[in-house]
């Protein structure tokens, strides 16, 4: 199963979604797809999709699923990262309208040049990504948190 996240933004991000749409007409995607769609509508009578869904729901799909495609949001990469999972991230971009900054595509870029996950560019591009992340083994991720909090302490101590 594919699980597609898309987030809570208050924009659409149908784009995501029409890519995925074609990829399942092409007959490049056969699995079952499942979608947190937000506020984003679409039609589909290929995926099952879901406007808001539980956080004990969405830890589920995304412990059953073979592959995560999500946007930038940070929160959906790192549940993914932590679960083990393959994640493919497509940022929502200012350009079309889906978020107020392209702060989602540096994320990605991020998390893409550290080896966690793999990041589609191009939405035309999906399948290539999809059949790339067949060979794909992410990076096992590993928290910073210890040393953050430890800078920060010395920068507080420092006061």
């Amino acid at each position: 199963m594919i699980f597609v996240t898309l987030g809570t933004q208050d924009k659409q991000f149908s784009r995501l979604l029409e890519a995925v749409q074609k990829q399942i007409e092409k007959g490049n995607i056969k699995e079952k797809v499942v979608v947190q769609a937000g506020l984003t509508k679409f039609e589909s009578k290929d995926m099952k999709i879901y406007d808001l869904i539980s956080q004990e729901d969405f830890e589920k799909y995304v412990k059953d699923c073979n592959l995560l495609i999500t946007h930038g949001g940070v929160g959906n990469i790192f549940t993914g990262l932590n679960l083990g999972k393959k994640v493919i991230v497509v940022p929502r971009l200012a350009k079309y309208g889906e978020h107020h900054n392209d702060h989602q595509l540096q994320i990605a870029d991020k998390f893409c040049e550290e080896g966690y996950i793999l990041k589609v560019d191009d939405v035309d591009d999906l399948d290539k990504i999809i059949r790339q992340s067949e060979k794909f083994t992410p990076r096992k991720y590993k928290s910073n948190n210890k040393y953050f909090c430890k800078c920060l302490k010395e920068q507080l101590d420092k006061l």
